[in-house]
């Protein structure tokens, strides 16, 4: 046996004994994680892969279960319904929790994020940016803000959908260039960048991930990223702030939840391997080079206070935008 898989394996093996991760583990029930979207999306593959990798450390089997629907309302209602028995968690991105609660009341969302579901680690962060087409010419924020002051027909941008980061981040970025932008959502991430490319949109704001591609082949021109600062996915793209706009409506991420009340030695045994596996070079290959996506643990307590803070900076921007999402 080659010198290297030796201590790996020797690795796993101290690391599971002292985190209590033992043989008789591979007697228990499997673990589910509900997804709130189709299969293929990159929180799905976030969770497949979790799952692989998880399911191997804690020598028990993990099984993703896709409950698509409603912005993934869907999965977070059978998250608080399901036992808190550390046998059933949620892996989604911010917006569901964040945003769907301050769009919607408990009696539509029959859930209450902060009492109902317990935060258990951050996995994966992910910057927005705003890219344009290159027809336009412009090649940061400050020649954007004087083009689409110059044609405000022009002020308008695709998102992935209405209601979501993405759009009340278009929003704050019209205030920020004191020029107001309008929002025109779509079905997904996909068709908005095919009428970017085309010319029927004329910016996109969106995870990176999605059109970096483009950008490569010179079709698009990402202008910006809205975090505080660069993500290591966009090292070469400088953020609002640093172009002289004081705006900064964070990166994305995407989480685990379990239902409120879950054993804590059960979520602390997750939550130790999730910060174990996603610090394994394979899965972080996976995650930067193919899905652009940052590993980026932080454990519950962290979680917590960021969901709480997004939470207080969100609710009076949504509230002033006057957005009345479909039930």
């Amino acid at each position: 046996m080659k010198r290297q898989t030796v201590f790996k394996l020797a690795a796993i093996a101290v690391l599971s004994l002292g985190l209590g991760w033992g043989a008789q583990a591979q007697d228990k029930a499997p673990i589910k994680i509900l997804v709130g979207f189709p299969p293929g999306g990159s929180t799905d593959l976030v969770a497949r892969l979790l799952a692989e990798k998880m399911a191997v450390v804690l020598k028990q089997p993990i099984i993703v279960d896709n409950k698509p629907g409603a912005g993934g309302r869907m999965a977070a209602q059978a998250l608080k319904a399901s036992a808190p028995d550390g046998l059933t968690y949620m892996i989604a991105p911010n917006a569901t929790p964040v945003m769907q609660t301050l769009l919607y009341p408990v009696e539509v969302l029959k859930y209450d994020m902060l009492k109902d579901l317990a935060p258990v680690a951050v996995l994966v962060t992910y910057p927005l940016a705003i890219a344009v087409n290159t027809q336009s010419g412009v090649k940061n924020i400050k020649e954007y803000a004087a083009w689409v002051k110059a044609n405000p027909k022009e002020g308008s941008f695709g998102t992935a959908g209405a209601g979501g980061h993405t759009h009340f981040s278009g929003l704050q970025l019209g205030k920020a260039i004191g020029q107001p932008l309008q929002v025109v959502p779509y079905r997904g991430n996909g068709p908005m960048v095919t009428d970017l490319l085309g010319g029927q949109v004329p910016a996109g704001i969106m995870t990176a991930g999605d059109v970096l591609q483009y950008q490569k082949s010179g079709k698009v021109r990402v202008l910006a990223q809205f975090g505080a600062k660069r993500s290591p996915l966009l090292p070469d793209v400088p953020t609002l702030i640093e172009q002289g706009y004081n705006l900064d409506t964070g990166d994305a991420w995407t989480g685990m939840w379990a239902p409120a009340k879950t054993p804590q030695a059960e979520l602390d045994r997750v939550q130790n391997a999730i910060k174990y596996v996603l610090a394994l070079p394979e899965v972080r290959e996976q995650l930067v080079n193919k899905s652009t996506l940052n590993p980026d643990f932080k454990p519950a307590s962290e979680m917590d206070a960021l969901q709480r803070k997004e939470l207080q900076y969100w609710a009076p921007i949504i509230k002033e935008s006057n957005f009345k999402p479909e039930s």
